[in-house]
């Protein structure tokens, strides 16, 4: 049986197509093993997840980390087991967490991988089977259907195709394929989708060897800049890393030179104050806010390919976005129809006017039974509802023959055997020219179609020609020019704009985030669409034509007022996202195409689409949109700003939390007391107890103005002056209070584990009451916040154990507190509370603390 035997068999009846025999053998499977051992899967360069020794390596080239994880070992050779082991144990757990979040996110990936990845219908030892498409091998037959995805690079053998190759083009008109042509024109290019006809195609490029392939492997040796939190960080690190070391060197010196100690137990004193000292928290924090926050968000179909992206959200002031299947439900249906010089707008419901039946007859007829095509797809459904119970429904008709779209008549026509014998019914759609060529309209005629095509397409519609005909004699023609149509009208097809749009739109200019629509439609047809889902009547448009005039400065002075692009290809997306750049915007863009990589990979924030991109668009963008819509972007940059501004509490609260407790390790050092805090206490504090707090200020809601301030400046940071003044501030009052009775106690003649027991919890507790004092004053937030309730009975839940449990009091070196010391507990824990609420009511008044001053959020 020929290949052309084969295709019409299956497609159910004869089409026209150009065909050559071809012996359906295919390879051999032994052959298609060894092609797939020696040339390996078919699967792109950057699809293979990070392994699991990768990951750890990126988990702990965090500069802190490291430094925790070289601390541990130094305290291992120095005997101090314990509280090696307690310090490190709490890194572990950080970096379990992180690479259990990154699985996940990989996972994620993976599965879209899965479900975009095409399986394949291939011939091999002369019979067909259904194979992953990473085990396509060059040489395979290939046998493509309607609604294919094309798993590797092929040279059509057989069969007429219809491809949409956007992903790859950036071109939304589907091209024709056939056996005849030559060069790119006739090459299947994987990543493709076959929407009409059936073909065979033999495989010539598999993997990194495909065009799609090149493409990503030119993308994967593009590295991503650190985003200004990252660096910022680094920075702190390594001033405080000195700081700290200063300091433990003057303490080792202290202890050693001028307290009297031995060499051994100084240098203990030194690294237990170079830990003091050292904000082992910053990665933490970092760590667990931008995890948590990649999760948040990914509970909103936004999922996290780059953790830092989440950082840069809070900074975007231009989003450009794809019109299809983003701002638009990427689904067609009709929306009006135009017969006899009368118009009707479809979109409400009612009944259909008789003068309109014909034409949807017609539509309908001209659709295959079983439409793969979303504008035939609309138009079944369509006439299906609105003809229902008329004698127009013929759901039983099956064509005798159809004559597909080709390059030479953009329309196709459906030949069926259903009136006296030797008579044939005929049903037409296709372009609009191209039908009235087929009905042989006169002049005038044709002017009143292309007048009332132009008004349709105007107000963004698709304008399908719509006719029907008749033929008598015997064998039907070659050709559909053969036939004698007569018009019967058009029908105008939408893409209807997602209901969310217009609201999410408003959030963003309220925001002062700039939204840039980016389509290959026409100016006017994308004006009328951009009308439609809240844009201004008033926006300027730019076109992709007139982008290939302009030089950069040009270009850059007129992106300044330009709201649309229209006619856009995707090479062209590349150049709009350099000009903002260049113009000081920090810009997010959408993309699903492979052309639109490059450009994905320059923006700030790339946003790939996840159910209709490609795996070279998800592998160079930042976000992968799991629903494709417009309104899941703005929620993610709402939760973007909600994270800094979280996250810039939470840094406020780690250094004030450090002003004590570097106080309370060096001042009765530097007294020539016993010290009051230890390596372990410090452990604690830094890898247990703030980090725990810390995740109080993360679940932080948003605040009432998150969406109605403009974009923090893209280099902010939570390290400024004005932010870090405050911190220590406040915690240089919590450590005047609680060394000045330290003091008195100390006087008393109080021993080492019992003033370590009566200043240990008021030290834990002003830990609490600094976290109150970072939290926003009670009209910044919408809501509450139920972790602070939570948090407060964990901490009264720790600190019950460390002071019950025998084995934990040995541990810290805690004494258990009779009455006096109780007194003592409560005092210095109301002086704490007083004066950190003091000193937050006082920098309110000031303006110190309003998280929408620059520096705070």
């Amino acid at each position: 049986m020929s290949a052309d035997e084969v295709v019409k068999t299956t497609f159910g009846y004869p089409i026209e197509m150009a065909t050559t025999p071809t012996p359906l053998q295919g390879l051999s499977q032994v052959e298609a093993e060894r092609r797939l051992i020696s040339m390996g899967p078919n699967d792109l360069p950057d699809n293979k997840p990070k392994g699991g020794w990768a990951a750890l390596r990126s988990v702990v080239a965090e500069p802190m980390l490291l430094l925790l994880l070289v601390a541990g070992g130094i305290y291992f050779l120095l005997g101090d087991r314990g509280e090696a082991i307690f310090m490190m144990g709490f890194v572990g757990v950080v970096i379990v967490l992180t690479l259990v979040q990154e699985r996940r996110t990989q996972s994620a990936l993976q599965a879209l991988r899965d479900l975009s990845s095409p399986r394949a219908l291939v011939i091999r030892d002369g019979v067909e089977r259904r194979i992953a498409g990473r085990e396509v091998v060059p040489g395979d037959l290939l046998l493509l259907h309607e609604g294919d995805r094309v798993p590797a690079d092929a040279r059509l053998q057989s069969g007429l195709l219809s491809v949409d190759e956007s992903l790859l083009t950036g071109e939304s008109v589907a091209v024709q394929k056939s056996p005849l042509m030559k060069g790119a024109e006739g090459r299947l290019f994987a990543s493709t989708l076959v929407t009409k006809g059936i073909g065979m195609a033999e495989v010539i490029a598999t993997g990194a060897s495909t065009e799609v392939g090149k493409i990503g492997k030119e993308l994967g040796n593009a590295p991503a800049p650190p985003t200004a939190l990252q660096l910022a960080s680094r920075r702190m690190v390594r001033v405080m890393a000195a700081v700290g070391l200063g300091f433990a060197v003057i303490q080792v010196l202290l202890g050693w030179l001028w307290v009297g100690k031995a060499f051994l137990p100084s240098l203990l004193d030194g690294l237990a104050l170079a830990m003091a000292v050292l904000p082992e928290e910053i990665p933490v924090v970092l760590t667990i806010f931008l995890a948590m926050g990649a999760w948040r968000i990914a509970q909103r179909q936004v999922l996290t390919r780059h953790v830092p992206a989440v950082e840069a959200l809070g900074t975007i002031t231009v989003l450009a976005v794809d019109k299809t299947g983003t701002l638009t439900q990427n689904r067609m249906e009709v929306a009006e129809l135009f017969s006899r010089g009368s118009s009707l707008s479809a979109i409400e419901g009612g009944d259909l006017p008789e003068e309109f039946h014909e034409l949807v007859e017609f539509s309908v007829l001209a659709t295959p039974p079983d439409p793969f095509d979303p504008m035939e797809k609309a138009l079944q459904a369509f006439g299906l509802a609105r003809l229902h119970g008329t004698e127009h429904i013929h759901s039983d008709w099956v064509p005798e023959r159809a004559y597909e779209l080709s390059p030479e008549i953009l329309a196709m026509t459906h030949v069926y055997s259903v009136q006296e014998p030797g008579q044939h019914l005929l049903a037409t759609k296709g372009a609009p020219e191209a039908v009235v060529d087929l009905c042989h309209l006169d002049s005038s005629a044709a002017a009143a179609v292309a007048e009332a095509m132009e008004a349709m397409a105007e107000r963004g519609l698709r304008v399908l020609g719509v006719a029907k005909g008749t033929w008598r004699g015997g064998e039907l023609p070659s050709i559909q020019h053969d036939f004698d149509f007569e018009f019967l009208g058009l029908v105008g097809l939408m893409d209807p704009p997602r209901l969310d749009v217009p609201e999410a739109l408003r959030e963003c200019r309220e925001a002062g985030i700039r939204v840039l629509m980016l389509t290959g439609d026409h100016a006017a047809t994308a004006l009328s669409i951009a009308r439609s889902v809240g844009f201004d009547g008033t926006a300027q448009v730019l076109t992709g034509p007139e982008i290939d005039e302009m030089d950069e400065s040009t270009l850059a002075e007129r992106m300044r007022s330009v709201e649309i692009c229209a006619r856009l290809r995707p090479e062209q997306k590349l150049r709009l996202v350099q000009a903002l750049k260049r113009d000081g915007e920090v810009v997010a863009m959408t993309g699903d195409g492979v052309n639109d990589a490059p450009a994905l990979l320059a923006s700030n924030v790339g946003i790939a689409m996840g159910s209709r991109g490609t795996d070279v668009a998800r592998e160079a963008a930042d976000l992968v949109l799991l629903d494709d819509s417009f309104s899941s972007i703005v929620t993610a940059i709402r939760l973007g700003r909600r994270i800094f501004d979280n996250l810039s509490q939470s840094m406020r609260f780690v250094f004030a939390v450090h002003v004590p407790l570097v106080g309370m390790t060096l001042l009765p050092l530097v007294f020539k007391w016993p010290p009051f805090l230890t390596p372990v206490h410090i452990a604690l504090f830094h890898l247990f107890i703030d980090p725990a707090c810390s995740l109080v200020l993360e679940g932080e809601p948003e605040r009432a103005d998150v969406m109605s301030r403009p974009p923090r400046p893209s280099g902010s940071t939570p390290f400024t002056n004005k932010s870090l003044g405050y911190a220590i501030g406040q915690g240089a009052g919590v450590l005047v209070v609680l060394f000045v009775a330290y003091s008195l106690c100390k006087a008393q003649g109080w021993s080492e584990t019992v003033l370590r027991g009566t200043f240990f919890l008021p030290l834990v507790l002003s830990v609490f009451g600094l976290v109150i004092a970072s939290r926003p004053a009670k009209t910044g937030a919408s809501v509450g916040n139920p972790l602070v309730v939570r948090m407060f009975f964990g901490l009264a839940g720790v600190m019950t154990l460390v002071y019950c449990l025998p084995l934990s009091r040995r541990l810290l070196g805690i004494g258990w507190p009779a009455a006096p010391q109780v007194l003592v507990m409560l005092a210095v824990t109301a002086g704490v509370a007083i004066w950190i609420q003091g000193f937050r009511l006082l920098a309110w008044k000031k303006g110190t603390t309003n998280p929408n001053q620059a520096g705070f959020a």
